[in-house]
């Protein structure tokens, strides 16, 4: 029953938005080993709820680092981005504005994708059982954090053989991401770089930090 309840918790809605092409810049055919390691490289399709808006994405993922492609844009202060690169290791996530040449720089946040299973302020930890999901087959697990200001309770599931988060739900408001597809390969390193001649743009809007 409480496999059920979890699988069922992320239902999928559309997303209305303004579509825009992926940008596309060159791509070294060198794998740099500058990464963090322990995770594998990989990339999938990503499905991600917040707030009762669907967002798609193609994902790839080499260590912590992660690059978002959407299928459509989304907003952001100076205008919308169809790419979002993660960078951990510097605390940054990275939008891509195409128009202006310049990347939108905010801080990590909570609700930044995890890779690998420890959330952010997790405090205890109960397997429930095994599942599927993306034809992979993944143990679920019954998540407790606790973070500045507030509790929350997660669902987890966990790719058996990788280690790979491939869906997070959360149990206490409308927010959730699952892989639908995932294959294993390496990225190229400077699929999580800056673009060339583009310049880093601070942003001005007030964001919840990872601390």
């Amino acid at each position: 029953m409480l496999l059920y309840a979890a699988r069922n918790a992320c239902s999928l809605m559309v997303c209305a938005s303004v579509c825009i092409g992926a940008l596309v810049w060159p791509i070294s055919s060198s794998h740099g080993n500058d990464h963090p390691s322990g995770v594998p490289e990989f990339s999938g399709t990503l499905i991600k709820r917040v707030n009762g808006k669907q967002y798609r994405a193609q994902v790839f993922a080499k260590g912590d680092w992660l690059r978002l492609e959407y299928t459509y844009a989304i907003r952001t202060e100076l205008g919308f981005a169809a790419i979002e690169i993660v960078r951990p290791d510097i605390g940054e996530i990275w939008y891509v504005l195409p128009q202006r040449k310049e990347l939108l720089v905010t801080p990590l946040t909570e609700d930044v994708l995890p890779v690998r299973p420890e959330l952010i302020g997790e405090t205890e930890r109960t397997a429930v059982g095994d599942d599927e999901i993306a034809g992979r087959i993944a143990r679920l697990f019954d998540v407790r954090t606790e973070r500045p200001g507030h509790l929350e309770r997660f669902y987890e599931w966990i790719d058996a053989e990788t280690g790979i988060v491939l869906k997070l739900v959360s149990q206490d408001r409308d927010w959730s991401f699952e892989y639908a597809r995932v294959r294993l390969s390496p990225q190229p390193t400077m699929y999580f770089e800056a673009p060339p001649g583009y310049r880093k743009r601070p942003s001005t809007a007030n964001q919840k930090l990872v601390e």
